[in-house]
C-alpha cells in the first residue's frame, strides 16, 4: 500500500464513526459504479435509512450464513 493510501486510511480512523461510516459509503458507492453513473435520489435514502437503523440499532441483524442457507433450503 503507498503511503498516501496509509495516511488517509489512518486520518479516516480518527474520524468519529458517524464520519467514517460517510466516508465508507461515499468509497463503496464508487467500488462497482461504472464511471459518471451515479445513485438514484431514492436509493441514496434506503442507503440512509438502513444505515441509520443499523446505527440506531432498530433492526435486528441476521448472520449472512443462516440467511442464505434458508435461501437454499426454500429451494429444494
Amino acid at each position: 500500500m503507498s503511503t498516501s493510501a496509509e495516511k488517509i486510511v489512518a486520518e479516516a480512523l480518527a474520524l468519529s464513526p458517524q464520519a467514517r461510516a460517510f466516508v465508507a459509503e461515499k468509497l463503496i458507492e464508487r467500488l462497482d459504479a461504472e464511471p459518471g453513473a451515479e445513485i438514484s435520489p431514492a436509493w441514496r435514502a434506503e442507503i440512509r435509512r438502513r444505515c441509520r437503523e443499523v446505527d440506531e440499532a432498530s433492526v435486528q441483524l441476521r448472520d449472512a450464513a443462516e440467511v442464505f442457507a434458508n435461501a437454499y433450503g426454500s429451494l429444494e
